[in-house]
């Protein structure tokens, strides 16, 4: 942590830093934010912004329009960015990608995407959208393949993420296992061979896609590690040996402690889960923060996302508390959604507070090295070098 300082701010990015407080020219725009610490934006790796859980989301899959979840995103996107994100990775989801494009034209707020559009699944897999149909409606729908997210094979590998990138994603996701919240019975069987998984990645790194992958148990998480995936999501199962390897092959771990907690608390609500899904809920959700425990103690790369849209919009920066909890000292949880996040991502102009970055720059009273639940309140919030959030005084302006 530095002492005060100065940012200068010109065109979108930071111009200048300079140590303690500057006289300014006239006509120059000054914001005092003493008392504050600055930071840059946060990222969060893994959101779901056309989605947020609750008793009745299975059934609005099959109820509302497409239209529904767009207008839904833009709420949720908004709260995202006055939270402190900045920037975000969006892991699986049709809505995204038109979000993304909305909020780079300025038509509305939200944070920067990066947008995985459709997630990449294998036939009954977690992301098979025909899981939970009746036969009659599967029947009608017919078998989903690489077109709709769904392979079976190396060749049908390659076309789903070149359908991908035709659509307009900026990074990929496979489901390597099983899922909590899917309606399938395992939540960690493997569900991809390494070939597949190489399939994937090979023909991502063609288009220049970092690939992620969700995993819960230790098989699958082993082949998408030895496949090449940039990142492990959840990794709730993950044994000594997967640890190892991902050390090895430089693979990040992105825990989505919130997420697990979420889940495994609903778990206990009669009916919030369709029966098939509540056990996994209970059993899976719990256990994820003591992986990342494992997981930072053992040396393990960790990176910051939550999985919100299983856990609420806005309420992102728990994840810090929870990390901390895990062992994690809190510069650390907050390098996981800066600098760590922005190597995730393969991008060097954010993460940090230099000239020649990416204005994107947040403060909140207090120091959250000190006292980590200072991240709860965020009332400084600059993208680009835009305003967004700029609480004074109790009232909050642009």
């Amino acid at each position: 942590m530095l002492g005060p300082q100065t940012l200068v701010i010109r065109e979108g990015k930071i111009a200048d830093v300079r140590p303690g407080r500057t006289e300014l020219p006239a006509g120059v725009k000054g914001i005092d934010l003493a008392g504050h610490t600055c930071s840059p934006g946060w990222t969060d790796l893994h959101v779901h912004l056309g989605n947020q859980s609750n008793p009745r989301a299975y059934e609005e899959n099959f109820r509302l329009d497409p239209t529904d979840f767009v207008l839904r995103g833009v709420s949720y996107a908004r709260k995202t960015l006055m939270a402190g994100f900045t920037s975000v990775r969006d892991l699986g989801g049709e809505v995204a990608p038109h979000l993304r494009d909305a909020i780079n034209q300025g038509l509305i707020e939200g944070p920067r995407i990066w947008a995985a559009g459709k997630s990449i699944a294998t036939t009954g897999g977690h992301g098979d959208p025909t899981n939970g149909m009746n036969s009659e409606l599967a029947h009608l729908v017919g078998p989903p393949g690489p077109t709709e997210g769904v392979v079976n094979s190396v060749e049908d590998a390659r076309q789903a993420v070149r359908q991908r990138y035709k659509e307009g994603s900026d990074v990929i996701k496979i489901t390597a296992t099983g899922g909590v919240l899917s309606y399938a019975r395992s939540g960690d069987a493997p569900q991809f061979t390494v070939e597949e998984v190489r399939s994937v990645v090979e023909t991502a790194q063609d288009y220049g896609y970092r690939v992620a992958a969700h995993a819960h148990g230790a098989e699958g998480m082993k082949r998408a590690v030895l496949g090449g995936v940039t990142s492990i999501e959840h990794g709730t199962y993950m044994t000594d040996e997967v640890m190892a390897l991902m050390k090895q092959k430089g693979t990040w771990y992105v825990p989505t402690i919130i997420a697990g907690r979420f889940v495994a608390d609903k778990a206990k609500i009669d009916g919030y889960f369709p029966e098939l899904v509540r056990p996994k809920a209970a059993r899976i959700g719990a256990l994820i923060q003591g992986t990342a425990a494992k997981a930072y103690k053992a040396g393990v790369k960790i990176a910051f996302g939550t999985d919100s849209g299983v856990s609420p919009h806005g309420e992102n920066a728990m994840e810090f508390i929870y990390m901390t909890e895990a062992g994690m000292p809190a510069s650390y949880a907050l390098q996981s959604a800066t600098l760590f996040a922005a190597q995730v991502l393969g991008v060097d102009d954010q993460g940090v507070i230099e000239a020649g970055k990416r204005a994107d720059v947040i403060a909140m009273p207090g120091n959250p090295v000190e006292d980590i639940r200072a991240v709860l309140g965020v009332d400084f919030v600059m993208k680009d070098g835009v305003i967004h959030k700029h609480v004074r005084d109790g009232a909050e302006g642009r």
